[in-house]
């Protein structure tokens, strides 16, 4: 005879049993529209370069950026943010060719616009670090260190151009004090009321950026612990997202996004306003690295890195896997 109440009285297993019952009660799910494709293009080659600390990531040219921004758009992913790579020769103290409407990114913006027009978001980088010769990502004094000031109307004239060759949305990314503020009156100076604005309000001094340089080509020596924040802090992260609410931020992105789950969590929790984050250059060569040396099982790897990054309360990811990703969902 079955004796009721006998213990363990609670099974959770029971809701573990098959494959169809997890996913029934699965609490998070990733979807195809979740995710946005960052992809790089390069001035001045005539075949895709390959990123060799980032396997299967490549500097585009503007042809094949289109195709990619095809690729992503037929696997369901909502955006794709561009980087632009100048010619070595056209990098200067100021990062003119950022602000050149026929620099390579400006170029790329109305290439991939023309291609997927309204289907797919088209975003733009917006920092001066791929232009500058020097690779901060603002304008430098007379001492050496990044003017913030000077280095806001830089990216007031970057959001105004970037706006004209057809980007959706804007992605001011460095750091510098009132940034989204100055972009925002910058697009409507011209009546881009429309171009929204992704704010890179939780933006870490991270060792994780190493492979992004090489993807962008960066000049920089040194560091940008003057302007990017501590990795030890945390109100410092509510502070900034108060100030680009306050500004106008239409969206708000925490980068990195593995090792800073705690202050994803903590920002959604605070917002309502959609919330990004980016699974930078470092996320993913760690998982590619240990993946090509059997040391972990890539799919389900990629997989549980960014559902944990969904958990944490992403609406949105920026990861180099969006499209493979989008097409195995």
């Amino acid at each position: 005879m079955t004796e009721y109440g006998s213990f363990p009285g609670a099974r959770p297993r029971r809701l573990r049993t098959t494959p169809a019952m997890r996913r029934m009660v699965a609490e998070t799910r990733l979807h195809p529209a979740d995710l946005i494709l960052p992809a790089f293009v390069r001035e001045g080659i005539s075949e895709p370069v390959a990123i060799g600390s980032m396997p299967g990531v490549v500097q585009h040219t503007r042809d094949t950026l289109k195709k990619a921004a095809v690729e992503a758009l037929e696997a369901g992913v909502s955006g794709i943010m561009l980087f632009g790579v100048p010619e070595d020769a056209k990098k200067d103290a100021l990062g003119t060719a950022g602000t050149d409407p026929d620099g390579i990114l400006q170029v790329a913006l109305r290439d991939v616009r023309a291609e997927v027009g309204d289907d797919l978001i088209v975003m733009s980088d917006l920092c001066l670090d791929e232009f500058t010769d020097h690779g901060h990502c603002g304008v430098l004094d007379a001492e050496g260190r990044v003017d913030n000031d000077a280095t806001l109307e830089r990216y007031a004239e970057m959001a105004q151009v970037q706006a004209d060759a057809g980007a959706h949305v804007v992605g001011p990314s460095g750091m510098m004090d009132g940034q989204v503020g100055v972009v925002r009156d910058a697009l409507d100076t011209i009546g881009k009321e429309d171009v929204s604005i992704l704010a890179y309000t939780v933006k870490y001094s991270s060792a994780f950026y190493g492979p992004f340089r090489e993807a962008v080509g960066s000049s920089l020596t040194g560091d940008r612990k003057t302007y990017q924040q501590d990795p030890a802090n945390v109100r410092e992260s509510l502070r900034e997202l108060a100030l680009d609410l306050e500004e106008g931020a239409d969206m708000v992105m925490v980068k990195p996004a593995g090792p800073y789950l705690d202050i994803l969590a903590k920002v959604a929790e605070s917002v309502d306003v959609p919330v990004a984050a980016y699974q930078i250059s470092g996320e993913y060569a760690m998982i590619e690295a240990a993946a090509q040396r059997g040391w972990i099982e890539r799919d389900r790897a990629i997989l549980e890195a960014l559902l944990g990054i969904k958990r944490a309360g992403a609406n949105m990811i920026l990861t180099y896997w969006a499209t493979e990703v989008a097409r195995g969902l």
